[in-house]
């Protein structure tokens, strides 16, 4: 079934928030000056984060991979407490069940975008600065990334926010009980 990125965007419009916000959680911590940024807007890309070139090319990494990091962890944060009434006791009210869906909603949106994918090439790869060491970190986290892209077609990103929101809670659920 396709359905087009912009509506699935506009539907899951808090994992796109949460997503820029990382970029710019980031940035603020490596201390790199944001010109803009765009939580959420209907169009292609649905949010982005302009900042000045980073000093450090490590930094560039980390920005990049921001939104991994943090929106895996509040998706897993916010799925936690739902998770108990509905996968426990087979119950929920109206709010556990929207704390999921926020929850995957964020989930979705970890995977870096293309775009931070050509950013982290252009200056990390082709950047005459960068170690070795970055640059061999570096190309298999690109490449990660234009796969998660691909894998998009075949909903992974929805797979891996359910997987987060709703796999991981009912695995520790499982494991304490």
């Amino acid at each position: 079934m396709f359905v087009p990125g912009i509506v699935i965007s506009a539907v899951t419009f808090p994992g796109v928030v949460v997503h820029e916000f990382a970029h710019q959680l980031f940035c603020r911590l490596f201390g790199v000056a944001i010109f803009e940024v765009k939580y959420f807007q209907f169009g292609n890309p649905a949010g982005y984060v302009l900042h000045e070139p980073v000093r450090n090319p490590v930094h560039q990494l980390w920005i990049g991979i921001g939104p991994f990091i943090i929106n895996s962890v509040l998706a897993a944060i916010i799925a936690f407490p739902a998770a108990i009434p509905v996968f426990k006791f087979g119950t929920g009210s109206f709010i556990d069940y929207l704390l999921l869906y926020l929850a995957v909603s964020i989930g979705m949106h970890a995977f870096p975008s293309t775009g931070d994918a050509q950013t982290m090439w252009n200056s990390l790869i082709r950047g005459a600065d960068t170690p070795l060491w970055l640059k061999v970190i570096t190309v298999p986290v690109v490449g990660i990334i234009y796969l998660g892209a691909l894998g998009s077609f075949f909903w992974l990103d929805l797979l891996y926010g359910m997987g987060v929101s709703f796999g991981l809670p009912a695995l520790l659920i499982k494991v304490m009980a």
